[in-house]
């Protein structure tokens, strides 16, 4: 089993090397600043992870795979910011107020292209199966977007909504990267289908995780302002758990508080406090807390079926890592 370092060494040598073409720079720039902001390489890494869980080496065959699903994932990121009119991603200015909307439209379409070429490198042994799974990806990521988008326009959303809903704008994503480095290393297909459980809870836990911090996170480590969720009348855990839990005031008070304005900073704080004032009355941020860590127990039950020993602390760690900036 090769070291957490390796494997981490691996990816920053690996985003250090990817090259886009150099013309039209108006619509490669973009890609090129959206990889050197960095991240966590969350997905390319645990593909070499699980690549690694078979395999004493880092072979060629598994680099442009894993790359592409950080060119996907970040094609997302630019589409994303622009529907969520979100100014900062990773502590830097989005792509879109970088340049404009249309040019960040038109460089995602393309990061999206680029994405296809690089997963179409997979082994020529596994390549139909890993572009239908790339591709079935794919498109459960923006159903999920979609999901999300009309979301924000109801008050009635129900927790197995929501949970169905970041499955497959997250889980589905981080479920194919583990899937991927196992199919890639030739791993017997029961093993495959387990790590693809393993991260699809896993991305559950990540992505409840991240609606925490966005309402409790520390800006400087988030890398993006907190409470853009609550501004932007975004359906997360926490507001679905909190309608969950909510009497009838406190189901008033939060939705008028979500519907509230946000135009000014004053406005924005005034929103975001009203709201929070709410989830601490229902305690929804413990919850939360308690939520990460049952999924992330369900990842692991499926990795301890996929592998044990050396292997499995490392999948363990991985998880932990993801989750553990909640506590």
């Amino acid at each position: 089993m090769l070291s957490e370092e390796k494997i981490n060494k691996t990816a920053a040598d690996l985003f250090a090397a990817v090259e886009f073409p150099t013309a039209p720079a108006g619509l490669y720039d973009p890609l090129r600043y959206m990889i050197e902001i960095g991240g966590k390489r969350l997905r390319p890494r645990l593909c070499l992870t699980t690549y690694a869980l078979y395999k004493d080496d880092i072979g060629e065959e598994v680099l442009s795979p894993a790359a592409a699903l950080e060119v996907f994932h970040s094609f997302t990121l630019i589409h994303d910011d622009i529907m969520d009119k979100s100014p900062l991603r990773r502590k830097m200015p989005t792509v879109w107020k970088k340049w404009d909307e249309d040019t960040a439209i038109l460089s995602g379409d393309v990061m999206c292209i680029d994405s296809y070429a690089r997963i179409a490198k997979a082994p020529a042994a596994v390549l139909p199966q890993a572009l239908s799974l790339f591709t079935e990806t794919a498109a459960q990521v923006c159903e999920g977007q979609q999901f999300d988008m009309e979301f924000e326009h109801r008050d009635d959303v129900a927790m197995q909504e929501y949970m169905q809903m970041i499955g497959l704008k997250t889980g589905v994503l981080i479920a194919c990267s583990a899937k991927l480095g196992a199919l890639i290393a030739l791993a017997p297909e029961e093993d495959c289908e387990n790590l693809y459980q393993y991260g699809y809870y896993l991305g559950l836990a990540f992505q409840v995780a991240d609606d925490y911090l966005d309402a409790y996170g520390d800006e400087k480590v988030f890398g993006k302002p907190i409470g853009g969720d609550i501004v932007n009348n975004k359906k997360s855990w926490l507001t679905v758990r909190a309608l969950e839990k909510a009497d009838a005031a406190q189901r008033k008070e939060l939705q008028a508080a979500m519907s509230a304005p946000a135009d000014t900073p004053e406005e924005k704080a005034a929103k975001i406090a009203r709201v929070k004032a709410v989830y601490a009355a229902l305690a929804v941020d413990d919850d939360a807390r308690s939520e990460i860590l049952r999924l992330n127990g369900q990842a692991l039950a499926f990795a301890a079926k996929a592998t044990a020993g050396v292997r499995y602390e490392a999948l363990r760690r991985f998880a932990w890592k993801l989750v553990g900036r909640t506590f």
